[in-house]
């Protein structure tokens, strides 16, 4: 809930340097006061649960005169020491400290790498659903279904509070996706893509037809307009004479021909970027059936014997 809009913010931030922090600290009674019963009544709608925190940029007079409001009506009232910069730098160095163990399942596009978290999770696991966070599956198909992304710097956030809650002492693994640095427009941070870099790996090994049955499963439902929008874009890996086949199948709802067109590129990009990047392999999995549960199980008790054995 931002105490002043951008242009109220901008008019004391050039008062406070301009002329004096004095004249900025009158002119935000005077922006504030009238809005004194907004503040407080939106905080209530907000904040039910009477738990707030007040953040300036580096903390100053604007945060500790909300609190000093808000003090009146809630119960438990905070002020960020430091303000949001502090509680950024905070969240970089909980990322970059987090000691946890880290496994990430890795395998080829269409392998169904996000059920199997979600199943994982299901079965007790601790798993992060990078693309969730993202609101992207992270290729050029990524963006079909989901919602707008978040901003970068919300991105991190949301990623600092996640893992900060993981950050209990437990030997047991914190399972996550293989990704690249950028899913869709964001980035994954320099201190977690370090962990996911230096982690075991674990790689699923599914054949190509089950694959392609994914693919189609997941993808098919979508509007066959964005789905060919989605192929232009791989245009040049892709080659004309492989987009123009994938085009003429989707006119043709001839989804399995699409999915194993789209597969040509992809396949080659997953086998390059293994070859780039030398991380340890913890297993290779050949699963014995597409069954997203059934493989998190067996991974479960994968990870259970390791476990026991360590």
């Amino acid at each position: 809930m931002p105490l002043f809009d951008n242009a109220e913010r901008a008019e004391v931030g050039t008062l406070y340097k301009q002329k004096s922090p004095d004249a900025a600290f009158l002119r935000g009674l005077e922006l504030v006061g009238p809005k004194m019963r907004w503040y407080v009544e939106e905080a209530r709608r907000l904040a039910p649960n009477q738990e707030v925190a007040v953040h300036c940029w580096r903390g100053g007079q604007r945060s500790q005169s909300m609190a000093w409001l808000l003090d009146k009506t809630f119960s438990d009232v905070q002020v960020i020491a430091g303000g949001y910069k502090a509680l950024r730098n905070a969240g970089r160095l909980a990322l970059k400290q987090f000691s946890r163990p880290i496994l990430v399942l890795s395998g080829a596009t269409g392998s169904g790498k996000t059920k199997i978290l979600q199943a994982l999770q299901a079965l007790g696991e601790t798993a992060v659903d990078l693309e969730g966070m993202a609101s992207h599956k992270g290729s050029t198909f990524g963006a079909l279904g989901q919602g707008n992304q978040p901003t970068v710097e919300h991105f991190e956030n949301l990623l600092f509070y996640h893992f900060l809650q993981l950050s209990i002492p437990d030997s047991s693994p914190v399972w996550l996706e293989d990704e690249s640095k950028s899913i869709g427009r964001v980035y994954v941070p320099a201190e977690l893509w370090h962990h996911m870099a230096n982690a075991p790996v674990v790689v699923l090994e599914l054949p190509l037809e089950w694959r392609i049955d994914n693919l189609v499963q997941d993808y098919a439902k979508y509007p066959i307009e964005d789905l060919k929008t989605a192929f232009s874009r791989i245009r040049k890996r892709l080659g004309g004479q492989h987009l123009k086949a994938a085009l003429t199948a989707l006119d043709q709802h001839d989804y399995t021909t699409a999915a194993a067109i789209a597969l040509r590129y992809y396949d080659k990009a997953y086998a390059l970027s293994q070859q780039k990047h030398e991380r340890v392999v913890a297993l290779r999995l050949q699963p014995t059936t597409n069954d997203p549960n059934k493989i998190a199980q067996d991974l479960q008790t994968w990870c259970q014997e390791c476990h026991t054995l360590a």
